[in-house]
């Protein structure tokens, strides 16, 4: 069966029809590099369940494996994530805009998860495209970001959350970073917004009343409806999405009922800015919109 890529919205997301991620064949994983590339999360739906090491496989077909610094590890596969909130959870994992450890010194370069218990309804997941939010800025603004960088910590996220789980971290010290504002992607040269409301503290640059302001403003401009595509789970439906260019939210809008998959990440490089970077991949007309709007 031919692969086909079918565009969700103008500028993020596709689903996929045509690849058996379980068994993937002679040129799959290329043609799943350049669709991510091009469209920054990609879903795919009618997988069967992937055993642990398939899922394994697939993703480090794509470069070696990160490992979480906080959440436990599955028993033989510490690469695997188990997902998994229920009537007795404290908290449920992805549930606010992030992109994944982006306090990491080498944050993952993107992440793959396949959900095997869905709630009856809710549960979906919103993605932004950061592209989309740094190109419909003005070439003043972007000038400006291009010149900042950004602390990105995370004991103020992941110390003690997931005491309920078993993890004593009372001896654990957590990463922290400094990434530019304003990144380039390796793949395709695109510039992207690199700052969350998850893991980004500060703009180093900056006073702390401007840093927040600045922060704050990015953030209502990261999460405008046009720059995003949201995704209905189905069983064992499978998003793959790019963590140097998008955010996404796991919407935690169906307790007590449960949600629970595996996931897997993929080690990524250091965050850079290349401001002589030529972009292969045209930005969508409604970035230029968006400026007007």
């Amino acid at each position: 069966m031919a692969i086909k890529i079918m565009p969700l919205t103008p500028v993020i997301g596709a689903e996929v029809t045509g690849v058996d991620l379980s068994d993937p064949k002679p040129g799959d994983v290329e043609a799943v590099r350049k669709a991510l590339t091009d469209r920054q999360v990609l879903f795919f739906r009618d997988q069967d369940v992937l055993a642990p090491e398939a899922q394994v496989a697939f993703a480090a077909a794509f470069g070696p494996l990160h490992t979480h610094p906080a959440a436990p590890q599955m028993a033989g596969h510490p690469e695997i994530f188990v997902i998994h909130a229920h009537r007795e959870s404290r908290v449920a994992n992805g549930n606010g805009w992030h992109t994944d450890v982006s306090c990491d010194v080498e944050p993952p370069m993107a992440t793959l998860l396949q959900l095997h218990v869905l709630p009856p309804t809710g549960g979906d997941t919103l993605f932004s495209s950061m592209f989309a939010a740094f190109e419909s800025l003005s070439p003043v603004m972007q000038a400006f970001l291009a010149s900042l960088t950004a602390t990105h910590a995370s004991e103020h996220v992941y110390r003690g959350r997931y005491a309920d789980r078993g993890v004593d971290d009372s001896n654990r010290t957590y990463p922290s970073a400094v990434h530019p504002v304003v990144r380039t992607h390796p793949w395709s040269g695109r510039q992207a917004l690199y700052v969350n409301p998850s893991f980004t503290t500060r703009i180093n640059e900056l006073t702390t009343d401007e840093s927040q302001a600045l922060l704050d403003y990015l953030y209502r401009h990261q999460q405008r409806p046009e720059f995003q595509v949201r995704f209905r789970w189905t069983p064992n439906a499978v998003a793959f999405w790019d963590n140097r260019c998008t955010q996404h939210f796991a919407l935690w809008d169906y307790w007590p009922e449960e949600r629970k998959g595996h996931r897997v990440t993929i080690q990524g490089e250091r965050p850079y800015h290349d401001p002589d970077s030529v972009p292969r991949h045209a930005a969508h007309p409604i970035t230029k919109l968006a400026r007007r709007l």
